[in-house]
Order: structure tokens, then C-alpha cells, then sequence
């Protein structure tokens, strides 16, 4: 029988806890280098990488350009997060958090710094007008799904999918705490999906593009390669309204930017203009 674990009087952080990114993983924060970000030629500048938080972002945009809104053009610049870019001085600075996506607004007479997913959705919203209903009522169901994802998605991420995919060892009690969770939790997206076409209601909006990247790309078989473990085909909702998004012109073009892995058409390390895009799509068989 396993020696019990008994906690220190005191937590000390003595070595790595292993796993994919334990090399990263400190108990501080703020910068550990100094290093200085980019500055392209658009107002609008991402700092992030293609994962679902970041994809979140550039969807935003791809969906506000494919509106036509000109201001709307961004730089999109690399963060290797495994190679602990989000721990320059720059990049702290934006966002003390030290996760990405980061984001500047440059159009005004003060640049805005913006950071959390989440809540640079809701800057984008409110600063074009759109994905985001005026009227009260509409406005609140977006936000309450807004908020349920930025709540729950560190179940699915840093619970389920650190101790199924990343963990040095896999272990029951926490595989299967993090499974039920995530199961419960795409029990209440695929029911609110039996009533409505679009999470919070029958337009689609940033409560949908903050949703997707982390629950739609889940049952569409993109993440964590989980999709028969958690028996994602059973939430006929979920994955009618996950290809229906996916189907999207701006979630094609926006979920690949940032992003250095998969195929060559995938793969859209930064993004400066739409030929960027353009041209690895031109890639795709």
C-alpha cells in the first residue's frame, strides 16, 4: 500500500511537479526576463497563441473583419508559452497575470491595455457593436454564458484536461472527479442547446465564440483526444451547434492563427494582414 500523503504545515515549492509545462509553473508572479514585445502596423495588437483562450480572440476579429469593419484589422503576435515568452517584462506589463491571449488598443489618446479572454471579447463587443444585444434582457443571457465558461472552462483545461492528457501519472481519483465534471458540464450546454440555436438564445454571439473554442473543438474531437472517453457523441445538441459554428468562414480563418502545430494549412504563427491567413489556406487539400 502507497505511503498516505500527509500536507506540510507549510507549502514550499521544492521541484518540478512534472508534467507538459511544469518547467513553466512557479508559486510567484511577474517578470522573469526582460524582453520587449513587437509593434505592428494596426491599431488593434494580440499577443497570444492558438489555444482555445487565444483562439477566442482572433475569432472575435476574423468575425468583426468578415462584417467589414475596417478597424477591426489587427497584428497578431506569437507567445510560445512553453519557452516562458508571457514572463517578459513587456508582456507583464499588459498583463500581470502572465497568460495570454494580451491585448492593446492603440486607437485611442491612451493605449488600453486588455487582458482575459473573456473580458477582451466584451471590449470588442462594446467598442464595434456587435455579438453583444443592447437590450437588457438579451444582454444579460449573453453575459450569465459569458461568465459560465469563464468559470467553468478551468475544470475542463487545468482539471480534466491537465490530469487526463498532461499529468506525469495518471491517477483515478482525480481523472475520474475532473471527467464527471466535465460531463456535467456538457450536460448543461447540449440541454440549453435543445431549447435555443445559439448558446444564449437564437443569435449567435461572443458567448458562442468564447464557448466553442474550449466545448466545441472538445466534441468535435479536438481536444485532448477525449472525445470517446468522455462519449462526446452523445450530446446531439452540442455537436449540432459545434459544426454549425465551426462552419463559420471567420472560426476557420480564426481558429488557426497563433498556432505552430498540426497541419501546414493549421498552422498561422502571426498574423498581419488576411493574405496570412489566406495563404495557409490555400495549403488546405
Amino acid at each position: 500500500m502507497a505511503n498516505k500523503y500527509v500536507p506540510p504545515t507549510v507549502w514550499t515549492m521544492e521541484n518540478e511537479n512534472g508534467g507538459q509545462w511544469s518547467s513553466i509553473n512557479r508559486p510567484d508572479s511577474g517578470a522573469r526576463h526582460d524582453q520587449s514585445l513587437p509593434i505592428g502596423k494596426h491599431p488593434l495588437q494580440l499577443y497570444s497563441m492558438g489555444t482555445p483562450n487565444g483562439q477566442k480572440v482572433t475569432i472575435m476579429l476574423e468575425e468583426l473583419l468578415a462584417l467589414g469593419i475596417e478597424e477591426a484589422e489587427y497584428d497578431a503576435h506569437l507567445i510560445r508559452i512553453g519557452e516562458s515568452d508571457q514572463f517578459g517584462s513587456d508582456f507583464v506589463a499588459i498583463n500581470p497575470n502572465s497568460k495570454i491571449p494580451a491585448f492593446i488598443d492603440r486607437s485611442n489618446n491612451e493605449d488600453i491595455s486588455v487582458f482575459e479572454s473573456g473580458n477582451i471579447l466584451l471590449y470588442l463587443a462594446e467598442k464595434f457593436g456587435h455579438f453583444l444585444p443592447s437590450e437588457i434582457a438579451a444582454k444579460t443571457q449573453v453575459m450569465n454564458w459569458l461568465f459560465w465558461l469563464q468559470g467553468s472552462a478551468p475544470y475542463l483545461g487545468g482539471g480534466f484536461g491537465h490530469f487526463y492528457a498532461y499529468a506525469p501519472e495518471k491517477f483515478e481519483y482525480p481523472i475520474n472527479r475532473f471527467s464527471m465534471e466535465a460531463k456535467r458540464q456538457l450536460d448543461v450546454l447540449d440541454k440549453q442547446l435543445e431549447k435555443h440555436s445559439f448558446i444564449a438564445g437564437e443569435a449567435y454571439s461572443i458567448a458562442d465564440i468564447a464557448i466553442w473554442p474550449w466545448y466545441g473543438n472538445l466534441v468535435l474531437g479536438k481536444l485532448y483526444d477525449a472525445a470517446k472517453f468522455l462519449d462526446v457523441d452523445s450530446y446531439k445538441n452540442l455537436q449540432r451547434w459545434a459544426k454549425t459554428v465551426e462552419n463559420r468562414t471567420a472560426v476557420k480563418r480564426g481558429h488557426i492563427v497563433n498556432r505552430t502545430w498540426g497541419e501546414s494549412w493549421e498552422q498561422v504563427p502571426e498574423r498581419h494582414s488576411a493574405d496570412d491567413i489566406d495563404n495557409a489556406l490555400n495549403l488546405k487539400p
